[in-house]
């Protein structure tokens, strides 16, 4: 009775995990879309609201783009819409199995020709230098362990006059101003239209 008992709580804590959430309450991003793709972009596009974050960020046509975390590619197809047809986005992850999610979504939107995945180290940006015109952390900033030694090393990817786009929860605002401003980056613009959580625009002085 005693093993079968174990079994059972085995088993279900291995279900709570495979539903678990992130600390931000979010479900963690190597498990989203395997259910339903569409109702998750859907959801995706209604809470998260990448028309505002896309406006702020001021994407045009044309423009090379870093997208730092890119998971399954929810807001990445967005980024990719904006940029194209003659820009580019590098999709970094440092899981290469969300990427493979990423690719099927990008694929299944046309875009494939866009969008370039790259699985990167925790620490390291994993972009070429003078590159980029904007550098995109959604959501992603917080868990840096060392967020300012991030930003400084990634300034090197940026383009002159290249801007990084840090959008996240309102509660990590204060963590990653900090962060920007340690890290010597000016705020350009600020948005905290999308209920819950803002979107600011950085660049190199």
């Amino acid at each position: 009775m005693r093993g079968l008992l174990v079994v059972i709580l085995a088993a279900l804590a291995g279900n709570a995990c495979d539903r678990g959430a992130t600390a931000d309450g979010a479900e963690p991003r190597d498990r989203r879309d395997r259910r339903d793709p569409a109702g998750e972009q859907a959801e995706f596009d209604r809470t998260r609201r990448p028309d505002i974050v896309i406006a702020t960020i001021g994407l045009r046509p044309g423009e090379v783009v870093a997208d730092v975390g890119a998971g399954t590619g929810l807001l990445t197809i967005h980024v990719a819409r904006a940029v194209q047809p003659d820009g580019r986005v590098v999709a970094t992850d440092v899981d290469g199995a969300v990427l493979d999610l990423l690719a099927a979504r990008i694929e299944a939107a046309g875009l494939e020709r866009v969008v370039e995945r790259r699985v990167v180290a925790p620490a390291d940006p994993g972009l070429e230098p003078a590159t980029y015109d904007v550098i995109l952390l959604a959501q992603v900033d917080h868990y840096f362990d060392d967020p300012v030694a991030w930003l400084r090393t990634a300034v090197a990817a940026l383009k002159p006059g290249g801007r990084f786009a840090i959008t996240n929860r309102i509660h990590h605002r204060a963590g990653a101003f900090a962060a920007a401003e340690a890290a010597g980056l000016r705020l350009v613009r600020e948005s905290t239209d999308i209920p819950g959580q803002y979107v600011a625009i950085w660049e190199v002085p």
